[in-house]
């Protein structure tokens, strides 16, 4: 089987690391042995040992009635879509790491694949190396998935684990974050909380079968989280994390991305560092939990090659995906219910005005009073906000 990779960056060098690694063991479970052609890149590699694989236009790889499989690494919508695209019109299966794209694209491709009968295939896109969407596709079939719960992002994952440990402030942590290579130059994507973003639209899409867009899932990042909040957490025995949370309400989904203040027993409250969780309940299987590295070069290239490995094992035969183009309306975030903690500068006097019965919470902390609330729903909660002097709030997971 000869391949081709479409960026040599992190991952795209890692699949190419793999890929030779375990050479063997890769060919032995494929049935045949896989060799990488081609690397498109912009870039020249003087001195790399696959120098003279690079490739600087695509259509040299649409082109060779060789390539059987393309692994996509680029990031992005454009031109990784439209390079895809072509591909799979070309008769050539691909596997994909870009949440970017699958998020965006995602049903239109598995289409183009389905019309052409080959495959689209996107395991690392959510999770990194942890096996979550073939579970999903494959093993979970019978079940109705009803809930999926999830950390999906190392970087803050091990912001709010450093805070937690160390009672540093958000500031200080996203500069060592950065400086470990775990945080980008930029990390918006990362502390907004539009990768677990996307992730989690991925994930629902797939168990409802329709499109999400993740531009209609409320999402909250960590930037408002402070070293204050982590004193009340400890105070309650609860650890602060970012989840990305998706959950079955009638006939649709109820989608967040936010901060959660977990209980010691909830089951993703022990998942610490650049690790990832995902926690999913079934109608009938119950509870399960995936665990492992989320991101990181060889990992994520892990999922790539299981792809690869997967198509070549099918190769004239479109593995069937549930994701039709059709958009899935989401539950109006606010009739979504949680409960609160709450801190404020108001007396307890306003607090119970506005709120009713609350459970007081001591962690110490001149001039305010922290409060956790009853179950209410988002809209409800923004009503009664209005009527204290709000410092933060934090959802109870």
């Amino acid at each position: 089987m000869k391949i081709a990779v479409m960026g040599y960056g992190t991952i795209g060098s890692g699949v190419v690391d793999v890929l030779r690694i375990n050479k063997e063991k890769i060919a032995k479970r494929a049935g045949e042995e896989i060799e990488v052609k081609y690397i498109l890149d912009l870039r020249d590699f003087p001195g790399d040992p696959m120098e003279d694989k690079i490739v600087h236009d695509y259509e040299t790889i649409v082109k060779d009635p060789e390539i059987g499989i393309v692994v996509e690494t680029m990031g992005g919508v454009e031109p990784a879509y439209t390079f895809v695209k072509a591909m799979l019109e070309a008769g050539k299966q691909v596997a994909t790491s870009n949440k970017n794209l699958v998020a965006a694209k995602g049903a239109e491709l598995i289409r183009i694949a389905r019309e052409h009968n080959v495959n689209f295939q996107f395991e690392a896109s959510v999770g990194g190396g942890i096996p979550i969407i073939r579970p999903l596709n494959k093993c979970l079939t019978a079940d109705e998935i009803e809930e999926i719960t999830g950390i999906l992002n190392g970087t803050t994952n091990y912001m709010m684990t450093k805070m937690a440990d160390e009672g540093a402030e958000f500031d200080d942590v996203l500069k060592d974050a950065q400086a470990k290579g775990y945080a980008e130059k930029d990390p918006t994507a990362d502390i907004e909380g539009h990768d677990p973003c996307r992730k989690i639209a991925i994930l629902t899409s797939l168990v409802c079968g329709k499109q999400v867009d993740f531009e209609d899932i409320h999402c909250e990042g960590i930037t408002g989280i402070s070293a204050t909040d982590i004193r009340y957490a400890k105070a309650m025995n609860r650890s602060i994390k970012l989840l990305a949370k998706s959950r079955k309400v009638g006939a649709s989904y109820s989608c967040v991305v936010a901060p959660f203040m977990l209980t010691a027993e909830h089951p993703l409250s022990g998942v610490n560092g650049v690790f990832n969780g995902i926690f999913v309940h079934g109608n009938v299987l119950g509870d399960a939990m995936f665990y492992g590295s989320g991101a990181g070069k060889l990992p994520t290239a892990s999922a790539v090659v299981a792809d690869i490995v997967d198509m070549t094992k099918h190769k004239n035969t479109n593995i069937y995906i549930d994701w039709a183009p059709e958009k899935l309306e989401l539950v109006d975030f606010k009739e979504s219910k949680n409960s609160f903690f709450v801190r404020t500068s108001s007396d307890k006097a306003q607090i119970e005005s506005a709120f009713g019965q609350v459970s007081y919470v001591d962690a110490g902390i001149d001039g305010e009073v922290g409060f956790t609330t009853e179950e209410m729903t988002e809209g409800e909660f923004a009503e009664k906000a209005a009527a204290i002097a709000l410092i933060n709030r934090i959802r109870l997971g």
